[in-house]
């Protein structure tokens, strides 16, 4: 579409190499696949999103098997949220567990959504075994000791979007002091949660680079060099 094309433009303008389609239902991974494939620098992930009901519920064997396409290169967005879904959230800790299972079937990483549920989240992961695989805590907003425990998870990355330039949050002094550069990538959560300047505004790829240079800077290193180590992160995770 036209503006697939202008998002990719703009990508190039600010010099940002890749981007990962983030899947949050198998009705909709189709269209996903679609995105991704004529565009090398595109990936996606497939898995079914824990805001999502009244969808399809996956299985480890689809997963699996939709996970096996080149352009898939992670399983999720899974996890818990329980600022959504307060009541019994049972059957979100089973999906949870589905998609958990299923990276471990392939060896690929996870995408974890984690709202108002650490506690859960974490027993989850260590019954499942996740730190085999490692992933992403997508869009990590807490605080220093949230961070220290989800980093006890060997293979795990924190990913650090538009959040951290907002005048408000906290990120840009807890992340320097307990978690070091290796353990963070750069991320987006498009069309939500644009940085700042564009705040309000429809996110997209291109405006990572606002939380490149926050981060930088609160980290007291170089863009290049903040770049370098982030981007060697996203390597590591995610294999490619």
């Amino acid at each position: 579409s036209a503006n697939l094309t202008e998002c990719l433009a703009a990508m190039d303008t600010q010099g940002v190499s890749h981007a990962l389609c983030a899947g949050v239902t198998l009705e909709r991974h189709p269209g996903v696949l679609a995105i991704v494939e004529p565009h090398a620098r595109l990936f996606a992930s497939v898995g079914v999103h824990p805001e999502e009901t009244g969808v399809r519920e996956p299985s480890v064997d689809e997963l699996v098997t939709l996970a096996a396409h080149p352009k898939v290169i992670a399983i999720g967005e899974t996890g818990l949220d329980y600022y959504w879904h307060k009541d019994a959230p049972e059957w979100q800790r089973e999906r949870f567990r589905v998609h958990i299972r299923a990276a471990r079937a392939c060896g690929k990483p996870l995408i974890v959504h984690n709202r108002d549920a650490t506690a859960d989240t974490l027993r989850v992961l260590r019954d499942e075994g996740a730190a085999e695989v490692g992933g992403v805590f997508h869009c990590f907003t807490g605080n220093q000791k949230e961070a220290e425990e989800l980093l006890s998870f060997d293979n795990f990355v924190l990913g650090i979007g538009g959040v951290s330039t907002f005048k408000s949050s906290h990120l840009r002094e807890d992340l320097p002091a307990v978690v070091p550069m290796n353990r963070i990538v750069l991320e987006t959560d498009s069309p939500y949660m644009a940085p700042v300047p564009y705040r309000g505004k429809r996110n997209e790829s291109a405006f990572v680079v606002e939380v490149l240079k926050t981060l930088a800077k609160a980290y007291n290193v170089s863009e290049e060099k903040f770049a370098e180590q982030t981007n060697k992160n996203v390597e590591s995770v995610f294999h490619f």
